[in-house]
């Protein structure tokens, strides 16, 4: 790897993070360009084209004035450009905690095993499901996030059931349910994982209620 190996960037911002198990801690999310997904409730479509080219080396420094050592990759889907490989290893060895947010479509077995990856496992109503790439799991580790967003009760179910035949409580340190933004009263979702005894986080996105659910940059 060498520091002006180029990977294409939407944006570079810093806010708090509104999901995963580090919801609420600052963060400085760096997000990739590009998507090979289409899911029905995607909110970062703005993400899927255009973007600027950027060295590693300047993305580096940019994340450095931050002053912040939490950094979240995210996309569009990160895992699509090779260079994010290069970037997430730099950014360990700097001393960060490193997140990346990935789809479940991409390989994840190639990441540096000091990132911390949540990964989606597309539901029903996102009409990507079938995309999904469950030879994935086994290259989850204990501390690493599988995330469901649920938009219905078929996909809670569909959920319900892989979380119980991918035994993902035993493979990974937190599984999400995450509703669709509006569209499914979330109680009900509470009320079907406490019916059920899932061992889940439950988890709304914590940004959207905070700004404005299309304000980007946050």
């Amino acid at each position: 790897m060498t520091s002006s190996e180029k990977i294409r960037l939407t944006e570079i911002y810093q806010s708090i993070q509104g999901e995963s198990s580090f919801v609420g801690k600052r963060c400085i999310f760096v997000r990739l360009t590009g998507c090979n997904l289409r899911c029905s409730y995607c909110d970062t479509e703005y993400s899927f084209y255009g973007g600027k080219n950027h060295s590693i080396g300047d993305i580096l420094n940019i994340i450095n004035d931050f002053n912040c050592n939490l950094v979240e990759i995210t996309g569009g889907e990160p895992l699509l450009q090779n260079g994010v490989f290069s970037l997430m290893t730099s950014l360990c060895d700097k001393g960060n905690t490193v997140l990346i947010e990935t789809s479940g479509n991409r390989d994840i077995s190639m990441i540096d095993p000091r990132v911390h990856i949540i990964m989606d496992l597309k539901t029903p109503s996102s009409g990507e499901s079938h995309n999904n790439r469950y030879e994935n799991i086994k290259h989850l580790k204990t501390k690493d996030e599988v995330k469901f967003v649920i938009g219905s009760e078929e996909d809670y179910v569909w959920s319900r059931d892989k979380l119980i035949s991918e035994k993902l409580n035993e493979l990974c340190g937190n599984v999400i349910f995450s509703p669709v933004f509006a569209q499914l009263e979330y109680s009900k979702i509470v009320d079907w994982i406490v019916r059920d005894g899932l061992d889940v986080t439950f988890q709304l996105q914590l940004h959207k209620f905070i700004w404005n659910p299309t304000e980007k940059g946050v």
